[in-house]
């Protein structure tokens, strides 16, 4: 499958239809965005975004996907569009049964899942459940372990400032924090994950229960280490060349844990504004 850069993708976000839509499950109001496929027999792709993120993330990949895929990005609980929790209910096994009603709810059958991050450690519990059957499992920059300077480095961010006078200076601020991805699709990120305060700045669009990262409760890792070998979908692993949160062993120890898993595959760069012409040639054939 040949690559598609950033240009295409946006031309495809912009040209292609896209449904916003609201759920009540679990007592929380959920929301998330539908792609529907240019083909009537397409199957479903849905993705899960990382920590702090929302499903807008997604809109240029998924834009470029509607070719072979109906694709649904989900609002995760406390992120984006969707409502917050009391602060002890933001764990994986929350998410994954967020996600087991979600499916039931469209009468999903046989979907692929491809989770980034925070995302990946709920497709890893929710694959490892022996629920509805996936069609594939895709893992970006995340396993059982996470490398602690990477741990750490994401502490640090979201304790940072995070109220901003303008949009712009939102902007400024991510892109001081990296500014590897191409700008156009980093600023579409960015301005996507803001909302206004009562005294008319902006802030990030995300729980503030989350700035404590201790709020977000994981799994400890031996129980992610069964739920991998409990995965029987046809599984990826996706690693960043310069990750700080999947190390090159972990992420070897999960394709020999997972059973149908394939070789780890490298890329450049894990960002939002990078991943999605990468995971569409190395993922998605």
């Amino acid at each position: 499958m040949s690559r598609i850069d950033e240009s295409e993708m946006m031309a495809a976000s912009r040209t292609t239809a896209v449904i916003d839509e609201l759920i009540e499950m679990r007592g929380l109001r959920f929301h998330f965005r539908d792609w529907p496929s240019n083909r009537s027999d397409a199957p479903s792709l849905v993705l899960l975004h990382g920590f702090t993120g929302h499903a807008r993330s997604w809109d240029a990949f998924a834009g470029a996907m509607t070719d072979r895929y109906r694709v649904l990005a989900l609002d995760q609980r406390g992120h984006g569009e969707t409502g917050w929790v009391a602060a002890d209910q933001y764990g994986v096994d929350n998410m994954a049964d967020d996600l087991e009603t979600f499916a039931r709810a469209l009468g999903l059958k046989r979907f692929a899942l491809l989770g980034l991050s925070m995302g990946g450690l709920v497709a890893m519990e929710y694959a490892g459940r022996h629920l509805e059957p996936l069609a594939a499992c895709v893992i970006v920059d995340i396993g059982p372990e996470i490398v602690q300077s990477g741990s750490s480095r994401i502490q640090v961010s979201v304790q940072a400032a995070d109220v901003f006078a303008s949009r712009e200076d939102a902007f400024a601020a991510a892109r001081a924090d990296n500014n590897r991805p191409p700008e156009m699709l980093h600023r579409q990120r960015s301005d996507a994950g803001l909302m206004r305060t009562e005294d008319g700045r902006w802030t990030y669009r995300y729980d503030h229960a989350l700035r404590s990262p201790r709020n977000l409760h994981l799994r400890d890792s031996e129980t992610v280490w069964r739920s991998c070998a409990n995965i029987e979908a046809p599984t990826l692993i996706i690693r960043g060349a310069l990750s700080d949160i999947l190390s090159p062993q972990i992420a070897e120890r999960m394709v020999q844990t997972i059973p149908e898993c394939g070789d780890v595959k490298s890329i450049s760069e894990v960002s939002y504004g990078c991943r999605g012409r990468l995971t569409a040639s190395l993922a998605m054939d």
